[in-house]
């Protein structure tokens, strides 16, 4: 774990190995976050897990002063085979093309998740997660989905610049909005 201090927080960069290790509490973590069942995070545990064993990956977490995650960002290269890439791909090729597809999906960095404990949200934890877990990223662009509306998260892509790529998309198995934001990389 690479420590890094902001103000009562602490930034810590996660190996795969930290990362598995506080699994059930980041579980817990996009639970409350996203205002989920509780069976969702056994649902999900499978998919990290995997998530954490691809090209790229990489894990920023916000910790309080007893060690406990408040938030957590994580994600890793997207590549063609991989399930989001290939949703995203059909549904941008689709209503924009496949040379629209292309120019964002041939070298990106997915933001895969990114969640605040509720109490902490909206001091700025968000962005710091985001900002520290994209800094250095060689990749052309960081792309990620977000449900519609607006919510905190919606209004932080917004300030970083995010841009629509996708709008009013439904992934295979979710019956709700969803929108590909992605921008190009470094962030300013």
């Amino acid at each position: 774990m690479t420590a890094m201090s902001s103000g009562a927080q602490r930034f810590a960069r996660f190996s795969a190995d930290e990362f598995r290790a506080r699994l059930p509490e980041a579980l817990s973590l996009y639970v409350a976050a996203m205002n989920y069942p509780e069976g969702t995070a056994e649902q999900r545990a499978p998919m990290w897990l995997t998530h954490a064993l691809r090209e790229g990956w990489r894990c920023v977490a916000a910790l309080d002063g007893d060690d406990r995650l408040v938030g957590l960002a994580y994600g890793y290269r997207g590549r063609p085979g991989q399930w989001w890439h290939e949703q995203v791909r059909r549904g941008l090729a689709g209503r924009e093309g496949e040379q629209a597809a292309d120019a964002w999906l041939e070298d990106y960095f997915e933001l895969t998740e990114i969640h605040v404990r509720p109490e902490s949200q909206g001091h700025g934890t968000g962005e710091e997660l985001l900002r520290r877990l994209v800094d250095g990223l060689t990749d052309r662009h960081v792309l990620l989905s977000t449900p519609e509306g607006t919510s905190r998260a919606w209004k932080l892509y917004r300030r970083l610049g995010f841009v629509d790529v996708l709008r009013d998309y439904r992934f295979a198995g979710d019956p709700r909005p969803f929108a590909i934001l992605g921008r190009a990389l470094p962030l300013d």
